[in-house]
């Protein structure tokens, strides 16, 4: 029973490219399955009647093609499932990252995003370009006729310049640094051997301490994406009282596991979208490879409602708005923890695939995206959680 527990009671997932969907619903809520009626109102919402109660879905821009409510469900060990098909009026956004939001001549503040605390304030970039990313270095040789002088240099920023990698931003320090950031020295191990092989700087916040990213030189600064928060300076205030920026428009801050989702997500769709490239080897500062990661789909929408939701009564002051949810944009993903011994042959295949792009991550954040993947796979119906020897995994837009 404790799968059951975590496993969501009602799961709906929408595909626009497809114009389909499917529904699952619990065997504990749905009951016999034919007892379960399916309505799509005007307003975008999608009625869910149960035996014993009535959910909500909203799905803006979608409708439900009637003939499609009229289906006898699938009976499974584990629940109802329904297919539907569907109408979207329009496109799905996606949101951009911190990447796909930096221009030039414009002011911005960089906050610690644990804390809020301003780590670089009022910086205005003459010069917004993206780095060479993946395997370039490796092709340089490719590329040129004769031996390259700039084959093994690294590319660093001048005063004013804000350089861009796949996960990270480099920047020149300036004088505030002294009183923002701390600077430590991390060992660094290769990989199968608890042999020393180097160290690096690591870059944190003074207040609370949270690593943000590394020192490239003593004039530059590699903050991660996943760490930071960037804010337009005309649209924040300082707040005196939290030492932050506040945001006029929001000043409810995403928790921390949400913004990493969030942010990882868009940088995935900007990745795909701009050089086709769909497998990833998440790793951490070190090289170490994480997650392998298989980008599946980015037309989707889902829904959910939690296995708490199911206690609660229907005089409860919170029914009304337990039983309504959202529909949000998300990616379907495929993923092997390389932790998980079982799998070597295909993760040993995938390290040596030069296809495969890499994108570093601190160690911090690598495991705390392993803990959002691992708790959407066990919220998903069981039928729905593995393909091939793949676990299977949604993440939020």
């Amino acid at each position: 029973m404790e799968e059951i527990s975590k496993q969501d009671i009602l799961f709906l997932e929408l595909r626009q490219k497809l114009q389909s969907g499917i529904l699952f619903i619990r065997t504990d809520i749905a009951g016999v399955g034919t007892d379960v009626k399916i309505e799509s109102r005007e307003d975008s919402i999608l009625n869910i009647q149960t035996p014993e109660r009535i959910y909500q879905m909203m799905v803006p821009g979608v409708r439900l093609v009637d003939a499609s409510c009229q289906r006898i469900p699938e009976i499974t060990e584990h629940g109802s499932l329904i297919r539907l098909c569907v109408r979207f009026k329009q496109p799905l956004e996606n949101t951009r990252s911190v990447i796909g939001q930096l221009k030039v001549k414009e002011t911005y503040s960089f906050l610690c995003q644990s804390c809020c605390c301003t780590v670089l304030q009022d910086r205005v970039f003459k010069r917004v370009l993206p780095l060479p990313n993946g395997n370039w270095n490796a092709l340089v040789d490719d590329w040129c006729c004769h031996p390259d002088p700039f084959a093994n240099r690294k590319l660093l920023p001048r005063d004013e310049d804000c350089l861009l990698g796949d996960t990270y931003i480099l920047l020149a320090r300036d004088s505030s640094c002294e009183l923002t950031l701390t600077q430590h020295a991390v060992s660094i191990y290769k990989d199968s051997q608890e042999k020393l092989s180097g160290q690096r700087v690591s870059v944190s916040c003074r207040h609370c301490c949270t690593t943000l990213g590394e020192e490239i030189t003593s004039e530059v600064l590699k903050l991660y994406i996943t760490e930071i928060l960037v804010e337009p300076s005309k649209d924040v205030k300082c707040d005196e009282t939290s030492h932050s920026l506040v945001p006029e428009s929001n000043s409810r801050r995403l928790t921390r596991q949400r913004y990493l989702e969030q942010t990882i997500a868009s940088r995935l769709v900007e990745l795909s979208s701009a050089q086709s490239i769909f497998r990833f080897s998440i790793q951490n500062p070190d090289g170490k490879a994480m997650i392998l990661l298989w980008l599946l789909n980015t037309d989707t929408l889902v829904a959910s409602f939690p296995d708490a939701v199911a206690s609660f009564v229907v005089d409860d002051v919170h029914f009304e708005a337990s039983h309504r949810c959202q529909a949000v944009g998300a990616l379907k993903v495929l993923y092997f923890l390389c932790s998980d011994n079982k799998h070597k042959d295909i993760i040993d295949v995938w390290e040596k695939d030069i296809s495969v792009h890499p994108l570093l991550l601190p160690q911090s954040s690598c495991e705390v995206l392993q803990t959002l993947l691992i708790s959407s796979t066990s919220r998903l119906p069981p039928l729905m959680r593995n393909m091939n020897s793949y676990q299977v995994a949604y993440m939020r837009m």
